[in-house]
């Protein structure tokens, strides 16, 4: 069985997202965030002590879009994935990858310095440049979503698990104010889907057997 160590709202919720979809068995083992400060012993799992860490057979992954892809290539077929052979097969690889080479990345240094440091460390420029930053980046998906239900392909595929994430992000960070109209209504009809719902509540679910906190 497929074994994923996760956060709650951590970019693990990537491939999480993607097992709801396909509607495969799995094993979700819950850690504190940030698991190499909280949860020492993750790191004779991985030893890099960053989540996502999934285990499939002999297969270790540690990053999200590519678990994502993984997921649902080998477990096809699925319209989650887009062929070879299909005329969207590069943007399909590029948002999937956008989604968090430049859009996460960002904010990750905006949660850092606005919520993870200690206080004296904290930086309001850092958080305001890389806000701006994200928001920046974000255009293009304004963009896309203006003109297209989804990302790519015509369809709900990893691409958008991938770029979906990357708003789930920055409303946890406040920033979702500040999306475009066409973002906006993507994000929304992307939080109807049953397997981005299913994803939540398997997170809920395996915090609350598991002793951990909801985050918000």
């Amino acid at each position: 069985m497929i074994t994923l160590y996760h956060c709650a709202r951590a970019r693990s919720f990537r491939p999480l997202w993607a097992l709801e979809e396909l509607g495969l068995e799995y094993e979700l083992k819950m850690l504190p965030f940030p698991p190499r400060v909280h949860a020492k012993e993750y790191l004779g799992i991985n030893p890099l002590g960053t989540i996502p860490l999934m285990l499939d057979g002999g297969t270790r992954m540690t990053e999200s879009a590519a678990i994502a892809h993984y997921l649902v290539t080998k477990y096809g077929p699925s319209p989650l994935a887009v062929g070879v052979d299909e005329p969207d097969y590069g943007p399909f690889l590029n948002w999937l990858h956008f989604g968090e080479a430049t859009l996460t990345f960002p904010q990750t240094l905006v949660l850092r310095y606005s919520q993870l440091e200690p206080e004296e460390r904290r930086n309001p420029q850092v958080v305001e440049d890389y806000s701006r930053w994200f928001l920046g980046r974000l255009r293009i998906i304004e963009t896309i979503t203006s003109a297209n239900e989804h990302i790519c392909a015509g369809r709900f595929t990893a691409a958008d698990i991938s770029v979906g994430y990357a708003l789930l992000m920055a409303q946890r960070l406040g920033l979702a104010s500040q999306f475009g109209p066409a973002v906006a209504a993507y994000w929304a009809r992307l939080q109807q889907r049953d397997g981005y719902k299913r994803a939540v509540e398997s997170e809920n679910r395996a915090g609350d057997e598991q002793g951990l906190a909801r985050r918000v």
